[in-house]
């Protein structure tokens, strides 16, 4: 969430970065409820005041009077005005407050204006392209031919949108997770974290699914308190792990020491995915219920930068360890997620499709969550508390890791080899899936 002081103060500013991200900040409603608020504001202080000097008079005739009732009935009525405009007041930072919390973040000034993909900025790619003379499979195609898919079975036990995964192929779908996880946790350093897969709303509007994304989620209901009463509680299941992560220091004051915090997760997602059609979402590419590594980083906010590059390598040594061409993107102002000041796309190299796909998206997201989860840090110098800045990426999504090895290791004989990197021990020194 962005702060209500600072825009105020440059609306225009505001207006313009917001306009790169295609969002129209409506400046006059703001200014009129800020008025109003601002009014408010100055005349409950002045009454409250008032209130006081009326109290502290009236014990001071109580020495000496007997009869003060038409004192304490101006009391009286000054504590209900005080009441009536303490509501009003509360009503204009509401208003104010929810016009804030559907407002993107604004953009860095290094990103690419524009909208739509062909605005995004190319940085580079990486790794070469397998060449191949006989006939390739997608990973749809090859998946089936190797029984490890059974799409029609997920289909009767959930409907579009999920995958049940067989013998050689699961294990090697669970072995990619498990490398991922390795790697972060033994090479760069992150700490392991086994989170829950359903959240409180406050934790969803944290990170930014809510209110902007709620018909992209899933919810259940769970009975609360007295079951009599029937009373439910709204939970959400997580889209990723990035939102029960950075929750780890909601209304937290870290001491600046501490920081950087980085955990790693590897947990099932969730997203509904209306509206999703065509070749673009077959097989493995984009699944309602899916397993990705998540990467976090909670940092000073000086270090934020040079954070989302280290973070962004950190994704890609993934990749270049499984030997996956892909290329790194730097997405255009359009293109960022709500929540994002800056965003890496990492998309790896489908040959069968002959297309790149993102497998990964590090973020930068500056203190744009800290806010809305009222998480800091304490300064070492002046002992003062700020707001926290954080990064997430994926690192990776495992079934479209899975895809792109199926795709890009295909042989011949028709068997798929498996890299290296995971033969042992992951998978008991197998080297070809067959």
């Amino acid at each position: 969430m962005l702060n209500f002081n600072t825009i105020k103060n440059n609306y225009s500013f505001y207006q313009d970065q917001l306009k790169k991200k295609n969002y129209v900040l409506n400046i006059n409603k703001f200014e009129k409820l800020e008025k109003k608020r601002k009014k408010l504001q100055i005349c409950s202080e002045k009454k409250i005041s008032e209130h006081k000097r009326m109290s502290k008079h009236l014990v001071y005739r109580k020495k000496f009077f007997h009869e003060c009732d038409i004192f304490k009935n101006k009391i009286i009525t000054s504590r209900l005005i005080i009441n009536s405009l303490k509501k009003k007041l509360e009503k204009i930072k509401k208003k104010i407050h929810d016009m804030l919390i559907v407002i993107p973040n604004t953009p860095h000034h290094d990103v690419p204006i524009g909208i739509g993909e062909k605005k995004n900025k190319k940085i580079y790619s990486w790794g070469k392209k397998n060449k191949y003379n006989f006939s390739i499979m997608d990973h749809i195609e090859i998946g089936n031919k190797l029984q490890g898919f059974d799409w029609k079975t997920s289909s009767v036990i959930s409907g579009s949108g999920y995958v049940i995964m067989k013998g050689s192929i699961a294990r090697l779908h669970r072995a990619l997770g498990q490398f991922m996880l390795d790697i972060h946790t033994q090479i760069h350093g992150y700490k392991e974290v086994y989170i829950p897969y359903i959240v409180k709303d406050s934790c969803m509007f944290g990170t930014g699914q809510l209110p902007k994304f709620k018909s992209d989620l899933f919810h259940t209901y769970t009975l609360h308190g007295n079951c009599q009463k029937n009373e439910y509680d709204k939970l959400f299941l997580i889209p990723t792990s990035e939102v029960p992560l950075v929750n780890l220091v909601q209304n937290k004051i870290i001491l600046s020491k501490e920081l950087p915090l980085k955990f790693v997760a590897l947990s099932s997602c969730f997203r509904a995915e209306k509206n999703t059609y065509g070749k673009n979402v077959k097989g493995l590419i984009r699944n309602r219920q899916f397993d990705k590594v998540e990467i976090i980083q909670i940092v000073h906010p000086q270090k934020s930068e040079n954070t989302l590059e280290i973070l962004t390598q950190h994704a890609e040594k993934i990749l270049q360890l499984l030997r996956l061409p892909y290329r790194k993107i730097l997405l255009c102002t359009g293109e960022l997620g709500f929540s994002s000041q800056k965003t890496y796309d990492l998309e790896v190299w489908f040959p069968a499709q002959k297309t790149y796909r993102e497998v990964s998206s590090c973020s930068m997201i500056g203190d744009f969550q800290a806010r809305r989860i009222n998480a800091r840090y304490k300064d070492n110098d002046n002992k003062k508390n700020f707001f926290l800045h954080t990064l997430n990426g994926s690192g990776l999504a495992v079934g479209r890791t899975l895809a792109a090895i199926l795709e890009n290791f295909q042989c011949s004989n028709g068997k798929i080899s498996i890299p290296k990197v995971l033969q042992q021990p992951y998978m008991n020194g197998m080297k070809f899936l067959i």
